[in-house]
C-alpha cells in the first residue's frame, strides 16, 4: 500500500509534467482542463488501487496458491494433476473478465473525463453562467454526460459479476471431479483417506486464494483502462518540446526579430489560412504596433514569436536565427508576454510575480512592482505580498491583475516584450495607470504591440496595419495618417466615430452608418468600447437603453470608501470539518437509494445466496471426507452423490453471483448519477461569494466529484454487497456449526471478535487521515488545474517545474498518510490472521479431546471447523473495510455538506415578486457592503444612488 501510494503520487507528478511539456495545438486539439483533473483525481484513484494494497494481497493469494499445489503434489500427484486441468479454465476466464472490464471501464472514465469538462468550464466562469441564468443549461449537459458513465458501470458488474460466477463453477466442478476421482485412486491406487483429504484441502485453499484474487484482477483491468490514456500522453512526444535541451543558445540577444514568408493556419483548424506569405521586420530596440480588423492575424504573430506554433512555411527569426534553431525554454527566458486578459493563478500576489523569475529576491519582486505601477495598491492590502488573489484573480480588479501580470513581466527582464491587447479590456482610468507602466519598460527592448485602441500606440516606433493575414501598411503615426485614403486613416476616422457614437443622440444613425459604409472596404473594427471605471472594484458594467439619453456623475451621495485591497480568505479550521464528518448517517446515503429498494432486495437476496454457498461447501466437504474412510461400495456411491452436489453448488453460484453483482451495481451507479447531479446543481446555484473560498475552486470541485463519486460507489456497489454476503456466510455458518456441535462452537467463537478486531482498530487509528488527505489532494489539483487552464501563461515564462514542485509539495502530506496507513493496515491484517490460525488450531485441539471423549465425531469436527472458518474468514473480509469506511465517511460528509448547504443567493428558488414590465429604474438605499471573503475592508456605507429608466450612468471615483 505504501509503494501503491508513492508509485500513484509519482504517476501524477509525471503526467503533469508530460502534460505541461506538450505543445499548445495539444490543447486546443486534444484535451480540456476538466479532463486533466478527472484523470489526476479519479483515474489516478484506480490506478493506486491497481498498484497499491491489492498487488500485494494478489502476490499473497498467487503464492497460496502455488504453496497448496505444491502441498497437494508432495501428497498426491495424480490427484492433484487431475484437479490442476481447471487451471487453464480460470486463467482464460480471468483474461477475458479483465479484458471485458477494462473496455468497459475505459467508456465510462471517458464520460467522467467529459462531465469533469462541464465543471471545470461552469465553475470558472460561474459569473458568466449565473448572469446568463445557465445553470438549468449547465446540469443539462453534466447529467447527460453521467447518465452515460452509469450505463458503462451497469455493464461492467454484469462482465465482472460472470467472470467470478464462471471462476467458481470452475472451482466447485474442480472439487467435484477431485471427489470422484480420489474414491477411485482410493479404491484402486492404493491412496488413503488422508491422502486424499490433504490434496483436497491443500487445492482448495490455494483454489479458493485464486478466485479471492478475481476482485485483485477487476482492480488491475480497471487500472489498467484509467493509465492507458495517461501513459498515452506521458508517452506522447510534442512536437514543439519546450524541455528539449537541444539547441543554440546565443551570447547576446539584441532582439531583431523577422517573420519571413509565412504561412500559417492554427491546428485546431487547418483549413483556414491565417497567413499567406506574411513577412514582417522589427529591428532590435524599437516597438512595432500591429492594428487590423478582429481576426487578421496581429496575435498570431504573437504566438509565433512565442514558438507556441510553428508555421507550415517559412522562419520565424531572432537576430537572423530561425526560432526552430534556439533551445526553446532559453529563448522563451527572453520574451516576457503580457496579455489581454491577464491570468493569475491561485496563490499569493508575491508567488504570481515570482512566476517571472526563478529564486527572485524581495528586492527584485519590489523593483518589479513599483516599475509597474502597482506597489500603491498592493501595500494597502491586508496582507501586502501575502495577499491570496482568488481563482485566476477574480479578487483583484483588471487594472490591478494587469499590473500584477506587468511586474511579472518586468522581473523576467526580457530582451522581447509582447503586448497582446494589454489594455483593451481596461477602463479609462486603469488603462492610463498600465499605460503609464508598460511604457517605463518598453524603453530599450524589442516591442511588439497588439492594440485595438488606436490611441494606445500613437508613440510607437512603426505601426503595421494587418488585413486578411497580409501587411497593408506599414510607417509611423505621422506617416501613415497622412494618406487619408490609406487603411490606417480609416481605421483612426472609424474608431473615433464609433468612441463619438456613443454620446450623439439616437436621431443620428444614418450618419453613423453612412460613413461605417464608406470604409466598409477593411470590415468593421471591432473596438473595445470604454467603460469608466466603477465605484466598487467589482461592479456591475454601465447599462445602455435605445433612447440614448445620458447623464454622468463623478460624486455619489453619501459617504463610502473605496479601497484598492485583494480579498484575504478566511482559513477553514481542519477540527471543525472532522466534526462535521463525525455527524454524518451512512443511512442517510443509503435513503438516496430508496428508488432502488427493489433493486436492492433482490441484490440482497442474490448476495445472501452466494454468502449461504461456501458454509454449505463446509458441509460438502466434512461430509466427502468422512465417506473416504467407508467401505469402496459405499465410497464409489457415496463420492458421486457428493461430487453432483458440488457441481449443483457451481451452477447456484453460476447465477447467483452475476445478479448479486448487477442488482448491486446498478443500484451503487443510480446512486453514484443521483449525488454527482444533485452535488453538481447545488454547487452552480451557490452564491458567488462561495467560489471565492480557495477550497471551492474549479479543479478542487472537479476532484472532489470525481474522488467523492468514486467512494461512494466502492460503498455502496462493493462494499454493501460483501456486508450482505458475509453476513450470510457468517449467520449460515454459525447456525451449522451450532448444529453440528455446540460445546466445540462455543469454544472457538471466543477467538472470532479478535478476528474482527483488527477492522475496529484500523478505523481507529486512521480516524480523519482520509479526510484531510482528500483535502490536501484538492488543493493539489487546484494547482494543476491553474497550470493547465493558463498553459500559455506557464508556457511564456517557463514555469513548469515551477508548477511541479508546487503539486509535488501539496501531494507531500497525502503520500506521508498514506505510508501511516498502510503501516496500521499491515500490522491490523497481521493480527487478524494469527487470530485466525489460532482460531484453527484451538478447533483441532480441542476437537481431538472430543473425539478421545466422544463428546464429537470426526465428522462433526470438520462440520464445526469448515463452517467456522467460512463465518471466520467473512468477519475478516468485513473488518477489512475500515480504511474504505473512513474514505466514504469523508466522501459522505463532503456531499451532504454541499447538497445541505443554503445558497445565500439561490436562483433555483421560485419564491419573490415578478414584475409585468421591467422600467429599468435602480436605486441603492442606504447600503452598506463588504464581500464576504475580505471583511475588513468597507466598500460601501450607507450609499444612495438612484439610476432613472433608461439612463446611462457612469460612475467614476472621485
Amino acid at each position: 500500500m505504501v509503494s501503491g501510494e508513492r508509485q500513484a503520487t509519482r504517476i501524477r507528478g509525471l503526467y503533469l509534467k508530460n502534460i505541461l511539456r506538450q505543445d499548445i495545438a495539444f490543447f486546443d486539439n486534444e484535451t480540456t482542463t476538466g479532463q486533466v483533473i478527472g484523470r489526476m483525481s479519479g483515474d489516478t484513484i484506480l490506478i493506486q488501487e491497481a498498484i497499491g494494497e491489492k498487488v500485494g494481497r494478489c502476490i499473497q493469494l498467487v503464492s497460496t496458491f502455488f504453496g497448496g499445489f505444491i502441498v497437494a503434489f508432495a501428497r498426491g500427484w495424480l490427484l492433484t494433476l487431475v484437479m490442476l486441468s481447471s487451471i487453464p479454465l480460470i486463467i482464460a476466464s480471468g483474461a477475458v473478465l479483465s479484458l471485458i472490464i477494462s473496455k468497459l471501464s475505459s467508456r465510462g472514465q471517458k464520460a467522467y473525463a467529459e462531465a469533469g469538462t462541464v465543471v471545470e468550464q461552469t465553475v470558472s466562469s460561474i459569473r458568466t453562467v449565473v448572469s446568463f441564468t445557465g445553470e438549468k443549461q449547465a446540469i443539462e449537459n453534466y447529467t447527460r454526460l453521467v447518465k452515460r458513465a452509469y450505463k458503462s458501470a451497469v455493464q461492467e458488474g454484469i462482465a465482472s459479476g460472470l467472470g467470478v460466477g464462471c471462476v467458481l463453477l470452475i472451482l466447485f466442478g474442480s472439487y467435484a471431479l477431485a471427489i470422484w476421482f480420489g474414491s477411485k485412486l482410493i479404491v484402486k491406487k492404493g491412496y488413503t483417506g488422508g491422502s486424499v483429504i490433504n490434496v483436497m484441502t491443500a487445492v482448495m485453499t490455494g483454489g479458493m486464494s485464486l478466485g479471492q484474487a478475481s476482485p485483485c484482477i477487476a482492480a488491475f483491468a480497471s487500472g489498467q483502462a484509467a493509465a492507458y490514456k495517461m501513459f498515452e500522453t506521458i508517452n506522447r512526444k510534442p512536437s514543439i518540446d519546450a524541455n528539449e535541451m537541444n539547441g543554440l543558445v546565443l551570447e547576446d540577444v539584441k532582439g531583431d526579430i523577422e517573420l519571413k514568408d509565412i504561412y500559417f493556419s492554427y491546428p485546431a483548424r487547418p483549413d483556414h489560412l491565417i497567413f499567406d506569405g506574411f513577412s514582417l521586420y522589427i529591428p532590435s530596440g524599437t516597438t512595432m504596433a500591429l492594428v487590423g480588423e478582429s481576426g487578421s492575424g496581429k496575435s498570431t504573430v504573437v504566438s509565433l514569436v512565442e514558438r507556441f506554433y510553428d508555421p507550415q512555411s517559412g522562419e520565424v527569426l531572432i537576430d537572423g536565427v530561425n526560432l526552430k534553431s534556439l533551445r526553446l525554454k532559453w529563448i522563451r527566458k527572453k520574451i516576457g508576454l503580457v496579455s489581454q486578459e491577464p491570468i493569475l493563478f491561485t496563490t499569493t500576489i508575491r508567488e504570481n510575480i515570482a512566476y517571472g523569475k526563478e529564486d527572485a529576491t524581495n528586492e527584485e519582486i519590489r523593483r518589479a512592482m513599483e516599475l509597474a505601477n502597482a506597489s500603491k495598491f498592493i501595500d494597502k492590502m491586508p496582507n501586502g505580498l501575502d495577499t491570496m488573489v482568488g481563482e485566476h484573480g477574480t479578487q483583484l480588479s483588471g487594472g490591478q491583475k494587469q499590473r500584477i501580470a506587468i511586474a511579472r513581466a518586468i522581473l523576467k527582464n526580457p530582451k522581447i516584450l509582447l503586448l497582446d491587447e494589454a489594455t483593451s479590456a481596461l477602463d479609462a482610468e486603469s488603462e492610463r495607470i498600465v499605460q503609464d507602466a508598460l511604457l517605463r519598460i518598453m524603453v530599450d527592448r524589442t516591442t511588439i504591440v497588439v492594440a485595438h485602441r488606436l490611441s494606445t500606440v500613437k508613440n510607437a516606433d512603426s505601426i503595421s496595419v494587418v488585413h486578411r493575414g497580409k501587411l497593408i501598411e506599414q510607417g509611423s503615426h505621422s506617416e501613415l495618417i497622412k494618406d487619408l485614403d490609406g487603411a490606417y486613416s480609416q481605421l483612426v476616422r472609424l474608431q473615433e466615430i464609433n468612441n463619438e457614437s456613443e454620446e450623439v443622440p439616437s436621431s443620428e444613425p444614418e450618419k453613423s452608418a453612412s460613413i461605417f459604409h464608406s470604409t466598409k472596404s477593411f470590415g468593421r473594427y471591432n473596438s473595445q468600447r470604454a467603460s469608466f471605471k466603477r465605484s466598487t472594484s467589482k461592479g456591475s458594467s454601465p447599462s445602455r437603453s435605445g433612447r440614448r439619453s445620458f447623464t454622468l456623475s463623478f460624486q455619489l451621495p453619501g459617504s463610502f470608501s473605496i479601497q484598492d485591497e485583494s480579498h484575504e480568505y478566511e482559513q477553514k479550521d481542519l477540527e471543525s470539518k472532522q466534526e462535521a464528518r463525525k455527524s454524518v448517517s451512512m443511512t442517510r446515503l443509503l435513503s438516496l437509494n430508496k428508488p432502488e429498494i427493489p433493486i436492492l432486495l433482490l441484490g440482497v437476496l442474490a448476495a445472501a445466496v452466494h454468502g449461504v454457498i461456501f458454509p454449505v461447501f463446509g458441509i460438502l466437504m466434512s461430509s466427502a471426507i468422512k465417506s473416504f474412510f467407508k467401505p469402496p461400495n459405499e465410497l464409489l456411491k457415496d463420492a458421486q452423490f457428493w461430487a453432483l452436489l458440488y457441481f449443483v453448488l457451481g451452477i447456484i453460484s453460476l447465477f447467483s453471483v452475476p445478479f448479486q453483482h448487477l442488482f448491486f451495481g446498478m443500484a451503487g451507479g443510480r446512486l453514484v448519477k443521483r449525488i454527482r447531479t444533485l452535488s453538481f446543481a447545488r454547487m452552480v446555484h451557490q452564491e458567488i461569494s462561495w467560489f471565492d473560498e480557495p477550497s471551492n475552486s474549479s479543479g478542487a470541485i472537479g476532484a472532489r466529484l470525481s474522488s467523492d463519486a468514486i467512494a461512494v460507489k466502492s460503498l455502496v456497489g462493493d462494499l454493501v454487497s460483501l456486508w450482505v454476503q458475509n453476513i450470510a456466510t457468517f449467520t449460515s455458518g454459525l447456525l451449522i456449526a451450532m448444529i453440528a456441535n455446540w460445546k466445540l462452537s462455543l469454544i472457538i467463537l471466543v477467538l472470532l471478535p479478535f478476528v474482527g478486531s483488527q477492522g475496529f482498530i484500523q478505523m481507529m487509528s486512521m480516524k480523519g487521515f482520509s479526510g484531510d488527505a482528500k483535502v490536501m489532494y484538492e488543493e493539489a489539483s487546484q494547482v494543476a488545474s491553474d497550470a493547465v487552464s493558463s498553459i500559455r501563461t506557464v508556457a511564456s515564462f517557463c514555469a513548469e517545474q515551477k508548477v511541479i514542485a508546487a503539486y509535488t509539495k501539496k501531494c507531500e502530506g497525502p503520500m506521508n498518510h498514506g505510508v501511516r496507513q498502510g503501516l496500521i493496515n499491515g500490522g491490523c491484517f497481521g493480527l487478524s490472521n494469527c487470530c485466525l490460525f489460532c482460531a484453527y488450531a484451538l478447533c483441532f485441539y480441542v476437537g481431538a479431546h472430543f473425539i478421545h471423549n466422544g463428546s464429537a465425531t470426526f465428522g462433526d469436527v470438520f462440520k464445526v471447523f469448515y463452517a467456522l472458518t467460512m463465518a471466520a474468514i467473512g468477519i475478516s473480509q468485513s473488518s477489512a473495510f475500515g480504511p474504505d469506511i473512513n474514505k466514504a465517511m469523508d466522501s459522505t460528509a463532503s456531499i451532504f455538506a454541499l447538497i445541505d448547504r443554503k445558497s445565500k443567493i439561490d436562483s433555483s428558488i421560485d419564491e419573490g415578486t415578478v414584475f409585468a414590465h421591467v422600467r429599468g429604474e435602480i436605486e441603492f438605499k442606504h447600503v452598506s457592503f463588504k464581500y464576504p471573503s475580505r471583511p475588513t475592508v468597507q466598500i460601501f456605507r450607507d450609499l444612495i444612488l438612484s439610476i432613472p429608466s433608461g439612463k446611462v450612468h457612469l460612475c467614476r471615483s472621485p
